[in-house]
């Protein structure tokens, strides 16, 4: 069966100044009107879960109003195992722990997996790169706790060698540095993310096919250092990556940022050949994002052995019915999920009898 998450307290976070939710069935939906709290709660439990918030707020952002300590607690159980994951606020940082013991975000991250498809991830495919590279970096991190690492440790070394760039005159021999030192950490990220987009991509496009009747999607990973094999060591994709800094320097030195890079990478969505993001319906681009969220919970379970935690945020009302029926159906494959909504009108009458409704108000 694995982990599920059977408690969460929340204190003096973003709205509440408490709230304790039982989590007692295998799909609990949240229903209240909006800002009374249910995406909060959301977001409580993706911190403690994966280790970081898809809203990226600031520490004191997560307080609530008139407040200099937050804290919020999850209980998982489950194959005789108990946990307690924890994170204490203050203005200025989030301290986390695992049983009492402190711990960093990457310790958190993937204790229990956690998948979130919330509204905004519609604006994926036709939106910023940025977007793309988030989707497949926030599921690296939890799917291999070296991933987290790696991830952090490379944005770090982006930054350093940026705040070289804009210097007025950027010294050479640290350019050197700082490309070996980028090189040598890009490629391990590369390494892994090629190989974990490679088998998520494969589940995506053959879940797309069946959700829309035999459409053909494919998706192709772009590499701003040029096309990199899934056959390629990292030291082989180290020496790629430094003959494009060499080549990106004097554009670098201009633009004043590292312009090669796992940074600067893209991921393309091709429906029947053609570019989704031009040319897909709004119809096609809910199924694509749909279906790479089912993907998501299938391989987490591939590599840690275990179902994650789906949460959907207030996403119902952005889905016609069929797609709502599918990832319901989907849900219900012993997956804990926690929906949010405000209408208990889009749910039949078998889900409402299975599930455990726990209604937020505005206090």
């Amino acid at each position: 069966m694995g982990l599920k998450v059977e408690h969460v307290s929340l204190y003096n976070f973003r709205c509440f100044s408490s709230k304790e939710i039982d989590l007692s069935a295998q799909t609990t939906i949240f229903v209240g009107k909006n800002a009374a709290g249910k995406t909060n709660t959301v977001e409580a439990l993706q911190l403690l879960t994966a280790g970081y918030s898809f809203r990226k707020p600031t520490p004191s952002q997560l307080l609530l109003t008139g407040t200099s300590e937050a804290k919020i607690e999850i209980s998982l159980t489950g194959d005789g195992r108990k946990l307690e994951n924890t994170c204490t606020i203050t203005e200025r940082r989030r301290q986390f722990s695992k049983n009492g013991k402190k711990c960093q975000a990457a310790d958190i991250s993937g204790t229990l997996m956690s998948v979130l498809f919330n509204p905004d991830d519609l604006s994926m495919i036709k939106g910023g790169a940025s977007y793309r590279r988030e989707e497949f970096d926030d599921f690296g991190r939890q799917a291999n706790k070296s991933y987290f690492k790696v991830f952090s440790a490379y944005t770090k070394t982006v930054e350093q060698r940026n705040k070289l760039l804009k210097s007025d005159w950027p010294d050479e021999n640290l350019l050197d540095a700082w490309d070996l030192s980028l090189a040598r950490g890009g490629a391990t990220l590369l390494h892994a993310r090629i190989h974990l987009f490679e088998r998520l991509a494969k589940k995506t496009c053959e879940i797309y096919q069946e959700l829309s009747g035999g459409e053909h999607l494919e998706m192709n990973y772009i590499s701003s250092i040029g096309e990199v094999s899934l056959e390629a060591s990292r030291e082989e994709i180290a020496d790629q990556f430094l003959k494009a800094l060499s080549k990106a320097r004097t554009d670098d030195i201009r633009r004043q940022q590292s312009t090669k890079g796992p940074h600067r990478d893209d991921v393309e969505f091709l429906i029947e050949g053609k570019d989704a993001r031009n040319f897909g319906s709004q119809g096609q681009i809910r199924t694509v994002v749909l279906a790479l969220k089912m993907a998501e919970v299938l391989l987490s379970e591939e590599i840690l052995g275990e179902k994650p935690l789906l949460l959907l945020d207030d996403v119902m009302s952005e889905l016609d019915e069929d797609r709502r029926k599918a990832i319901m159906e989907f849900a219900f494959h012993d997956i804990q999920t926690v929906i949010t909504t405000t209408n208990l009108g889009y749910f039949s009458e078998e889900i409402l009898e299975k599930a455990q409704i726990v209604r937020f108000s505005d206090e």
